[in-house]
């Protein structure tokens, strides 16, 4: 789907504050509220919004602590393998393949150290992971609201 400036405005304004209602963003895009639904709808039926939720503070819910984590599996470990073993763990909040020397990057959010390293080694026992390598993340510097670019639209490659 091809996305024009007011459908990026009208994302950016949801991942703002997706309970602005379509008048408030409206006003904020120069569009009239029944427009401004109209558009959220198409964007909802083509799959460009994907859902609605609440950005909730980790440390609220007990999460202090993040971590990377990279694995290093043995032979073809199929992405799909590395995917379903990895999702039985909570603390796994998102992960993906990556180039370079590791075949994954994981995203843990945990209680603790300890607690970190309670689930690395759970992770570490998956009989395709020969080894694992963590960062403990100490401060955040950016923490943009959602996984979308901060800028307008993307530059051309």
């Amino acid at each position: 789907m091809e996305l024009d400036r007011l459908d990026r405005d009208i994302i950016g304004a949801l991942v703002e504050d997706a309970r602005a209602t379509y008048a408030e963003i409206g006003q904020r895009v120069g569009l009239s509220a029944s427009a401004v639904k109209r558009r959220v709808d198409r964007l909802r039926e083509a799959g460009a919004i994907t859902g609605f939720t609440a950005r909730v503070e980790p440390s609220a819910l007990g999460w202090t602590t993040e971590a990377y984590v990279e694995l290093f599996c043995a032979g073809k470990t199929s992405p799909a393998d590395i995917g379903v073993a990895v999702a039985r763990h909570p603390e796994v909040i998102s992960a993906c393949t990556i180039t370079g020397e590791a075949d994954a990057l994981l995203h843990i959010r945990a209680t603790d150290v300890r607690h970190v390293e309670r689930v690395i080694e759970r992770i570490a026992a998956e009989p395709f992971v020969v080894r694992t390598k963590s960062s403990i993340v100490l401060s955040r510097l950016i923490d943009a609201p959602s996984a979308t670019p901060r800028n307008e639209s993307p530059s051309p490659a």
